[in-house]
């Protein structure tokens, strides 16, 4: 990553019956990171999205949190880049991810969406897939359960528990690439 601005997206769904869901925890991780970057309030950007700006591994950022629906995250985050100037070698996105364990977290640049329909959005929107991804783990669903069911669903007592531990990694994740690189981090955390 180069030194420019950096923009940093948590994914989630807007509003109090999804703050919980395993689908939030982009929401959760970029919280965290604003506590990091010195605190502050968010603030609702034109882009349809809630921003705060601060620095972070040494490098100035601007997080973010769309306030659109999971399934629509692309023009918010597109719409931030243009207005930020921000090009999608310096934008990190954070996700939920299905085919890592539960509180293991994985760093990649581009790639497919691997179904995540949020990712889906954003690299249309972004017409490229070559942006930075923190891939928080969740887990598989159960038995026989539907992935869309599961990603929509609180964590569980257990889950909880070790929640805090989870979203701390994935923040320390998100500076180690902004301080390091891509391969440094991924040699921390992988």
């Amino acid at each position: 990553m180069t030194e420019e601005l950096a923009l940093v997206v948590g994914l989630g769904n807007p509003g109090p019956a999804y703050v919980g869901n395993r689908h939030n925890v982009g929401f959760l991780v970029v919280d965290e990171l604003a506590d990091r970057a010195g605190g502050g309030r968010f603030k609702s950007h034109k882009a349809n999205a809630d921003v705060l700006s601060g620095r972070l591994g040494g490098r100035p950022i601007v997080l973010a949190k769309p306030r659109t629906y999971m399934n629509l995250s692309g023009g918010p985050v597109a719409g931030l880049c243009r207005f930020f100037k921000v090009s999608p070698a310096s934008l990190i996105v954070i996700h939920d991810e299905l085919d890592v364990p539960f509180d293991a977290v994985r760093l990649k640049l581009g790639g497919g969406d691997n179904g995540h329909n949020g990712l889906r959005s954003i690299s249309q929107s972004l017409g490229t897939r070559d942006y930075h991804r923190v891939r928080v783990g969740i887990g598989r669903p159960p038995g026989r359960m539907d992935p869309a069911d599961f990603v929509l669903r609180d964590f569980s007592l257990v889950e909880r528990k070790e929640l805090t531990f989870v979203i701390d990694k994935a923040a320390d994740a998100v500076s180690a690439l902004l301080s390091n690189g891509l391969e440094a981090a991924q040699n921390t955390f992988h």
